[in-house]
């Protein structure tokens, strides 16, 4: 069995609640509600261990002040998760389903960042990352970067992976991303079609996303909502259909796409494959109220 290391600096707690009808100004009452952890990097943790078990470890820094149920959540979904203690508390996210309409919107509060100095956790962080590497055979590093840590421990998290001959998919933005890829190039960078253009100042199509392939000398994978799957290896254009399903909470189908096609391309090395497998991920996430579940 291939292992893929999932690498989360932005672990959540997930709170799904459905609605039969919301409406804005008005008290609304739950249907139902779900808790989950949760955050980029572990929903794809997720998806892996129903894809296959025992296929995903999960590491993060967790927040020491309200870390303990998230811990018993990630154990209730058998994911492998392996964590250090960090300063302040793990950030929290609602999920509102509105069943009438077929909507979701989330919202996000992100917990104060404390004064504590990270220095020290980070050193842990990046000393668990190094061990974990060693029983996987690819890193996944997917979200944003909380709290205090260094500018480009993103790149750092890249190189390490690298030298370890690691397979590496980015899932970050921004000064994140061209840090990384200034330093230390990651095997697959996946991000959507407006974080494309927002870290590259160009529109994501087929002749900029070959470019980006072709200078990198790896590949490249923009998601575009409904619209289909564009992605480039080193120059070659691949494109793959979305899956066209009435979805019922489209929070991390992202998150899905990237387990499903890193899953698949560790075991075959097939782009159009690969692709098949993460937008197939994608759309069995979008029919289910659990953000990050196939099932």
């Amino acid at each position: 069995m291939k292992k893929i290391l999932c690498v989360c600096m932005s672990a959540t707690y997930q709170r799904t609640v459905v609605f039969e009808k919301l409406a804005l100004e008005k008290i609304n009452r739950a249907h139902h509600y779900g808790l989950y952890a949760s955050g980029k990097a572990v929903n794809s943790a997720r998806v892996l261990a129903q894809l296959e078990k025992g296929s995903a470890v999960t590491v993060c820094p967790l927040g020491q002040k309200n870390s303990a149920e998230f811990i018993e959540l990630a154990e209730r979904d058998g994911l492998d998760l392996w964590y250090v203690d960090s300063p302040g508390k793990i950030r929290d996210c609602w999920t509102l389903l509105d069943s009438t309409a077929g909507t979701t919107t989330e919202l996000i509060a992100g917990e104060p960042v404390p004064e504590e100095d990270y220095a020290a956790t980070e050193i842990k962080f990046l000393k668990l990352v190094t061990e974990k590497l060693d029983e996987c055979e690819a890193l996944l590093i997917a979200g944003s970067r909380q709290g205090k840590w260094s500018p480009d421990i993103y790149a750092v998290l890249c190189g390490i992976a690298l030298d370890k001959g690691k397979l590496v998919l980015a899932d970050f933005i921004g000064d994140e991303l061209k840090c990384a890829l200034n330093t230390a190039v990651p095997s697959i960078v996946k991000i959507n079609s407006d974080e494309f253009e927002a870290t590259f100042g160009m529109p994501a199509n087929q002749e900029n996303i070959c470019a980006k392939s072709l200078e990198y000398n790896n590949i490249f994978i923009i998601t575009r909502g409904i619209d289909s799957t564009l992605a480039a290896c080193r120059g070659d254009f691949f494109e793959c259909p979305t899956l066209k399903v009435k979805a019922v909470n489209t929070i991390a189908c992202g998150d899905s796409f990237n387990a499903g096609f890193l899953h698949e391309y560790l075991n075959t090395g097939d782009m159009q494959k690969s692709l098949e497998k993460g937008t197939w991920c994608a759309a069995q996430n979008a029919l289910s109220e659990v953000p990050g579940s196939i099932q």
